[in-house]
């Protein structure tokens, strides 16, 4: 009889696939950051506010008399509060019956792959729907003046406040870039099911992305200093102690996953934790361009 507490092939298999699941998410929130410029993670509290930022700088004169008082020059910084990053809860099962229909390389595998997309998938969908709140808003009769516009209204934009921009992504809808590079050659990346391309029209990143993210007639531009993400670590001492245990990796754990089997139901649990939002500091740092042809 084997002793108690022996580790058998069934619970190193467990293993495996949890640390296999969250390395794969970070490898591809670490290529995606590069290709957003994000240059780190930001760990948060649970409950931390998610605020984005509206400055306003009025100088006096500087032209000032020898011995006289110098003025104050009026600023002013508006704070808009969103929400707060907060933790996020999902599961997926398997059926024993799944696994012995298709085997555990599909049953298993498969539907692993297609809940890590989504959970990615999540979290850039609602960047898009933020992104489209941009205060820089205008419109342009071509496609290709919303792109040189909207980049201009974001580095024009961070000029005044005195911010660097080192580059600028965009994002617009696959079907206008198609229309306008027309049978041109371009070279399409693609990344998590994510087209985009890189310099393009002076933008580091250009995404193509299809409706509702991006609706057609529709640009947006946002300088990648102005890009954050936000996360709650799942590994945090404070879960822990509810005897809630979740694989995670390396040190920025922007997920964290537990699988296990359910004799009751005979099937297979997956649980995956995370708290995870892209954002950006400034709404007005962000230019939303439509397309109108009637100018």
């Amino acid at each position: 009889m084997a002793k108690e507490n022996l580790t058998k092939v069934a619970n190193i298999d467990v293993t495996v696939r949890e640390v296999d699941f969250v390395s794969r998410f970070a490898k591809n929130w670490d290529a995606l950051r590069a290709i957003l410029g994000i240059t780190r993670p930001i760990k948060k509290a649970p409950g931390t506010k998610l605020v984005s930022y509206t400055a306003t700088c009025t100088l006096e004169s500087g032209s000032v008399g020898e011995g006289n008082e110098i003025p104050y020059s009026q600023t002013e910084v508006t704070e808009a509060a969103y929400g707060d990053v907060t933790i996020e809860k999902y599961a997926k099962a398997t059926s024993i019956e799944a696994v012995n229909k298709y085997g555990a390389a599909i049953a298993v595998q498969k539907t692993d792959d297609a809940f890590l997309n989504e959970l990615t998938l999540n979290v850039l969908t609602r960047f898009y729907t933020f992104l489209k709140t941009g205060e820089l808003t205008g419109a342009e009769a071509t496609w290709q003046m919303a792109l040189a516009m909207a980049k201009a209204k974001v580095i024009d934009k961070f000029q005044k406040m005195r911010k660097t921009v080192t580059e600028v992504v965009g994002f617009a809808n696959v079907l206008d870039a198609y229309k306008y590079v027309g049978a041109a050659s371009i070279t399409v990346q693609t990344a998590f099911g994510i087209n985009y391309v890189k310099d393009f029209m002076g933008y580091s990143t250009l995404f193509l992305l299809s409706d509702p993210d991006i609706p057609e007639g529709t640009v947006i531009a946002c300088p990648v200093e102005n890009i954050d993400l936000y996360y709650i670590d799942p590994s945090d001492s404070e879960f822990a102690k509810l005897g809630l245990n979740y694989t995670v990796d390396g040190e920025t754990n922007l997920i964290g996953f537990h699988a296990n089997g359910n004799y009751g139901t005979a099937v297979g649990e997956v649980f995956a934790l995370m708290g995870m939002t892209l954002w950006a500091e400034y709404l007005d740092g962000i230019a939303v361009v439509e397309v109108d042809d009637s100018f």
